[in-house]
């Protein structure tokens, strides 16, 4: 019965369905939506400037119905909106200038941001010696866009600029001056605004009170406090009346290091139920020790705090609560990983390992668990440093980079293949007394083995990718080094948590038939998923080598036979060891030498701009694919032809599935034929820097990326959920054919 049960649970893992489980919005890249649901512009307030002058710029943002965008303190959780700019000589750029928020809830979290339109203003400031002539100002917006869920956006604006003698207002200056009237105004020195703290502090928190006049507004007002790195206010007011009219508001300031703050800055909000009235005060108050103390001077400080700045623009940290469900991703992510395609062959050898574990000691099976855990997290540590290593070298990071190195897909191809042999019994690895590496499991799994284990999976998980870590990578690729780490910690937690589980709980092993002559069959059997992974990277090498892989196979067959020689003759015989070592030595060399070194040329690959431009077909009546570039999708959109883009790579497994599912099958040809529509492929195999920076722009560290584009310009591209299905790929492209 036993082994009928392990039967069923390994054909499930093959079998499993992971899309069937999750749909959006956590498939598709940018939370699943076909399109944003927030569009920017950017807007100038003068044709022309002169040298010497200052102008202002307007980041328009215009939101669909219910969507909002966040202000520079987004609150309980949110991004602040933010700009990269490009500019030509001659030209800077200040920080942004934020209309008056509303004060909204949104997803259970009270947050301050914009609903319909804002236009954020940014002064630019034109050098006295500027080169006169045409100038184009460029800028790469991102911001988080949320309803019922949450979006991460960016967008590239630009705009043209004339410097020459004469000043000349743009049609865009009228706008611009509306939205000045609409930001805070400067502090007033007579202000009598004042606050002090509420009370003694409870651990980390602390009541605050904020005191002034409101004016017309009586009850609605608040206070909308700037962000701070050290602590934060909450954005949820308790709102009270003195008997003299004067407005107290309650806010709670949370501590997350150093002392409690001596001063606070933040916006008098005023009118807030009508946005057409209402007007914020900037303020920056001294915090006295109650209500009776007198109001602190500037420069001094209460007992227990500290002077703090205010964060004037956005920070990885700021956002704590988006951290923290991009790490719940994260950890989500990395269980999935499990079930996916590139990790079950070490699923299969885990399964051994258990079989073999649940005789032993606990406190045996514990250890080797927490071995594999070890190993996963070691390697994806190795793994986010690597990572911060090529951002910080001013490179292009990704998802599965290494897969884009032809020499680590050679090495890994052996590895592979080596631990495939091993598992049908051609040789046994031993490490002396720490016992048996992976795959070994005629004895007790070692401690070598479980780590190594671990590193195996994790090496294998990257070219995969899953529903809930495509946000989470895509968020932390472009994040401080720390949250890069934080991230990865997470991913390696969510993937190594059943195995770790699992051991630490060995009654839960007793489904498991007991060990005997049939794990020597079924070690056997694994054999054969590592076998078809070191087969499809051998494939993924013609991309790189070219008809040359001719000889890396030859290299593979002399590698197997010598193993062969070398289990059998020397673990095994009892004759002429020391000829049997020599021989499997030496064909191992020759094999070095003439397959890889003289034949296959594994240091030189395959040039990959060398190839070509033109149409290929992946089989006999498949979809004709042409070469992707932005400028050959916007020539074939004018023409008025839908278009299919898939961004993919040889070693992306996912992609693969996709293809051969969903995308190139005979339903979707036909509509494609019936529709007009034109195929693009962009090659992420070698991982070029063009396709990096478009998958950034649609908030993606790495493939899958499917989109499907309509022939009216004016529509945004719809993208596809990472799994797809022939239904998900059918519904696009007829609705953008119309």
């Amino acid at each position: 019965m036993r082994v009928v049960v392990l039967t069923i649970f390994v054909s499930l893992l093959f079998a499993v369905n992971v899309p069937a489980q999750f749909g959006d919005p956590f498939g598709g890249g940018q939370a699943g939506v076909a399109k944003a649901a927030t569009k920017a512009r950017l807007l100038l307030s003068h044709a022309t400037a002169k040298p010497g002058s200052k102008i202002t710029a307007g980041i328009e943002l215009k939101m669909d119905k219910g969507w909002h965008t966040y202000w520079l303190n987004p609150g309980a959780a949110g991004l602040p909106t933010s700009v990269k700019w490009t500019l030509p000589e001659g030209i800077t750029a200040g920080k942004i200038q934020w209309p008056v928020p509303e004060k909204f809830m949104s997803l259970g979290s009270t947050g301050y941001g914009y609903h319909n339109e804002t236009v954020l203003l940014v002064p630019l400031t034109v050098a006295a010696d500027a080169p006169l002539g045409q100038a184009e100002i460029t800028g790469k917006v991102e911001w988080l866009e949320c309803k019922e869920q949450c979006n991460p956006r960016d967008q590239e604006v630009s705009i043209k600029l004339v410097l020459g003698q004469a000043a000349k207002e743009s049609a865009s200056a009228q706008v611009l001056r509306q939205w000045q009237k609409k930001l805070p105004k400067p502090k007033e020195e007579n202000s009598t605004a004042k606050a002090w703290w509420g009370g003694v502090a409870k651990d980390d928190e602390r009541k605050l009170i904020i005191e002034f006049d409101p004016g017309e507004a009586k009850e609605d007002a608040d206070f909308f406090s700037l962000p701070y790195e050290p602590f934060e206010l909450s954005p949820e007011s308790t709102i009270s009346t003195t008997a003299e009219g004067r407005l107290q508001v309650e806010k709670t300031v949370l501590k997350f290091e150093g002392d409690w703050p001596s001063t606070i800055a933040g916006l008098l909000v005023f009118h807030l139920k009508d946005h057409d009235v209402t007007r914020a005060v900037e303020v920056s108050l001294p915090i006295a020790a109650d209500a009776n103390s007198p109001v602190p001077t500037a420069g001094t400080k209460t007992e227990g705090t500290t002077t703090t700045s205010a964060t004037v623009g956005p920070t990885s940290e700021a956002p704590s609560q988006s951290l923290g469900l991009m790490l719940l991703y994260a950890f989500l992510g990395g269980i999935i990983l499990n079930v996916m395609p590139c990790v079950l062959p070490v699923i299969s050898l885990k399964i051994l390992g258990f079989v073999n574990q649940s005789q032993e000691s606990p406190t045996r099976v514990r250890l080797l668990g927490m071995l594999y855990g070890a190993g996963v997290l070691v390697s994806f540590l190795i793994l986010a440093g690597f990572v911060i290593g090529v951002k910080s070298a001013g490179e292009l990071a990704s998802w599965g980079m290494q897969m884009s190195n032809p020499q680590f897909v050679v090495l890994l191809t052996i590895l592979v293949t080596l631990v495939a042999l091993n598992l049908f019994g051609l040789f046994e690895v031993t490490l002396g007394s720490v016992g048996v590496a992976a795959g070994s499991v005629t004895s007790r799994e070692g401690a070598g083995g479980a780590f190594f284990n671990g590193v195996l999976a994790t090496i294998l998980a990257t070219p995969c990718t899953a529903p809930f870590l495509a946000p989470a990578l895509g968020f932390a690729f472009l994040q401080s080094s720390g949250v890069i780490v934080l991230m990865f910690i997470a991913v390696a937690v969510g993937l190594a948590l059943p195995y770790v589980v699992l051991s630490w709980n060995p009654k839960w092993l007793r489904f498991l038939p007991k060990p005997g002559p049939w794990m020597e069959k079924f070690k056997i059997a694994m054999g054969f998923p590592m076998l078809g992974t070191a087969m499809w990277l051998f494939m993924l090498t013609y991309e790189y080598y070219g008809d040359r892989i001719l000889w890396f196979g030859i290299f593979l067959t002399l590698l197997a036979m010598a193993v062969w020689i070398f289990g059998e003759f020397f673990q095994r015989g009892t004759r002429r060891k020391g000829l049997a070592l020599a021989l499997a030595g030496l064909m191992t060399l020759g094999g070095v030498v003439f397959g890889l070194e003289g034949q296959l040329q594994w240091r030189n690959p395959i040039d990959p701009d060398s190839r070509s431009a033109g149409v290929v077909q992946d089989f006999p009546g498949g979809i004709e694919w042409h070469t992707w570039s932005p400028e050959a999708v916007a020539a074939a959109r004018e023409d008025g032809q839908p278009v299919l883009v898939d961004f993919t790579a040889k070693w992306c497994i996912t992609c693969i599935a996709n293809k051969k599912s969903s995308i190139d099958i005979e339903s979707v040809r036909a509509v494609m034929t019936e529709k007009n529509v034109k195929a693009f492929r962009a090659d992420y195999t070698r991982r070029p820097d063009y396709i990096t920076h478009e998958l950034n722009k649609w908030n993606r560290a790495g493939v899958p990326l499917v989109l499907v584009f309509s022939p009216d310009t004016g529509q945004q591209a719809q993208v596809l959920p990472e799994v797809l299905t022939p239904g998900i790929v059918l519904d696009a492209l007829k609705k953008a054919a119309g």
